[in-house]
């Protein structure tokens, strides 16, 4: 049973990605003909997807890498010490405040735009990168503090008495050695991020707005196939150079999220 239903679950996972990467490369009559065949496979739509005038998917990628950079080097430079005060101090206004960060992980973002939109213009930053960037940053608070907290509670205190003794100071301890030893917790966050970053279509079409000349890969693709709903040789194409890299990616990282994720149950 636990292998039927495994079997079951990977079919219902892998056949929509089939499905989106075969229609990729075949002409519009094949698609709607048979979308499960394999038909006449050619690199023309794929190419017509590269050159299209609606989207320039390398400026897409550079826009959304530039942001999945800022906002996982803000993440880990702000939460990562936050976590480290709040799991190693015993007052009880440390708990409470981690309770308060938690509390951010049950609330959608998209139910936070309207106020964060408001709060930008007063500000000054709607419409621009650093407004963005800032506001994806503070969505990925929340569990990162909570993860961080929790692996640091695994690291041993004598670590830090050691370092008091030789002189260092708590800044110093935490980024020198405490730091060093949460790799597996901060390359699971980072590549959390880089999944909500990359796939995050409401916050960028709302606060960077098509007034700002700037689109992310999301953005972009809505831009491109919005259009051209019913041309499945625009639409298959270009859904697949939008996800390709984060396949990749995944592919090449996904080790490090199971072993971040249970690094802080299994280290004595």
């Amino acid at each position: 049973m636990r292998r039927t239903f495994l079997w079951a679950t990977v079919a219902f996972m892998l056949i929509p990605l089939y499905v989106l990467t075969v229609n990729a490369f075949k002409g519009q009559q094949d698609i709607l003909a048979d979308p499960f065949g394999l038909g006449s496979l050619t690199l023309e739509p794929l190419g017509r997807a590269l050159t299209n005038p609606q989207f320039n998917v390398f400026k897409g990628y550079a826009v959304t890498l530039l942001f999945v950079v800022a906002v996982n080097v803000l993440s880990v430079v702000l939460a990562a010490p936050a976590a480290y005060v709040i799991a190693r101090s015993p007052k009880r206004r440390f708990r409470v405040l981690m309770l308060f960060f938690l509390a951010g992980t049950f609330i959608p973002g998209q139910v936070l735009v309207i106020p964060v939109v408001y709060v930008l213009k007063t500000l000054g930053l709607m419409g621009t990168i650093r407004g963005f960037v800032l506001f994806e940053t503070v969505l990925t608070l929340p569990f990162s503090i909570f993860l961080y907290a929790g692996y640091i509670a695994t690291i041993p205190a004598v670590l830090d008495q050691a370092a008091a003794v030789d002189g260092a100071s708590r800044l110093r301890t935490f980024w020198q050695i405490v730091f060093p030893l949460m790799r597996p917790a901060v390359a699971t966050m980072v590549i959390l991020n880089t999944f909500s970053v990359w796939n995050d279509f409401v916050n960028p079409q709302i606060i960077l707005g098509p007034g700002s000349g700037l689109y992310t890969v999301t953005t972009g693709v809505y831009a491109a196939v919005s259009q051209y709903s019913t041309d499945y040789t625009v639409v298959f194409p270009t859904l697949l150079l939008a996800i390709a890299p984060l396949l990749v990616f995944f592919v090449f990282m996904q080790r490090h999220i199971i072993s971040g994720l249970t690094a802080g149950a299994t280290k004595g």
